[in-house]
């Protein structure tokens, strides 16, 4: 019994702190050019995922371009630099990975 609860309370808290990540997604206008599943502007989370998801790195490489910004990765429209701390670009990289 005490074992299901506490695996319920860290379900809990992994799906509050992927809730989070969306809204600090929101908040900072990333959902204005990226979505989910489909292409907008920038690619979907979940193309960014497979092209990145596997590679030693990638939360520090996406989280550098979502602070710095990005040209070229993903066609002609530049990516511009974001107003996010490092400790909020490392965790929409995390999540951002997610997605599959």
């Amino acid at each position: 019994m005490k074992a299901c609860i506490t695996i319920s309370c860290f379900a809990a808290l992994l799906s509050g702190n992927a809730l989070a990540q969306e809204e600090l997604a929101k908040a900072k206008n990333c959902m204005t050019c990226h979505s989910i599943d489909k292409k907008i502007v920038g690619p979907a989370y979940k193309d960014v995922t497979a092209k990145f998801g596997g590679q030693k790195g990638a939360e520090a490489t996406l989280a550098a371009k979502i602070k710095g910004g990005s040209q070229g990765e993903w066609g002609a429209v530049p990516m511009p630099a974001n107003n996010v701390t490092d400790a909020e670009a490392a965790a929409l990289a995390k999540w951002v990975l997610t997605h599959k």
